[in-house]
């Protein structure tokens, strides 16, 4: 099991910068899928980012190009650098975590944060 602690929200304005922190309890180098997911006031939580054990990453078309995920796993911690936020990025951001248990058939386990606010305004 790994426990998952996001910080880093805050009030920024748009055009402006944040970078989201999500520390493990335990090492995150053998976690098969890390990512980040958002959930804005009267909306699905939806996946914004994610990065797998190997360092690939993939975004959601709304983030390519001004967010990026990335690792550091002597510090059991993934981050989230946002740029260019606008106002429709303000959301609740939550961190995941997927360990695979068995690929055929798929079974994985499914840890996540309590998430952390971002408000983007003027």
């Amino acid at each position: 099991q790994v426990q998952l602690v996001e910080s880093g929200g805050g009030l920024v304005q748009p055009g402006g910068s944040l970078r989201l922190s999500c520390a493990a309890s335990r090492s995150i180098f053998s976690i098969d899928l890390m990512g980040w997911y958002r959930q804005a006031p009267g909306k699905q939580r939806e996946l914004v980012a994610t990065i797998t054990s190997g360092g690939t990453t993939n975004y959601t078309d709304s983030a390519k190009g001004r967010f990026v995920i990335s690792r550091d796993n002597a510090k059991n911690t993934v981050y989230l650098q946002m740029s260019s936020l606008k106002p429709e990025d303000t959301a609740d951001y939550y961190c995941n975590a997927n360990e695979v248990i068995n690929r055929k058939p798929y079974q994985a386990l499914a840890y996540w944060g309590r998430g952390t606010q971002v408000t983007v305004s003027s």
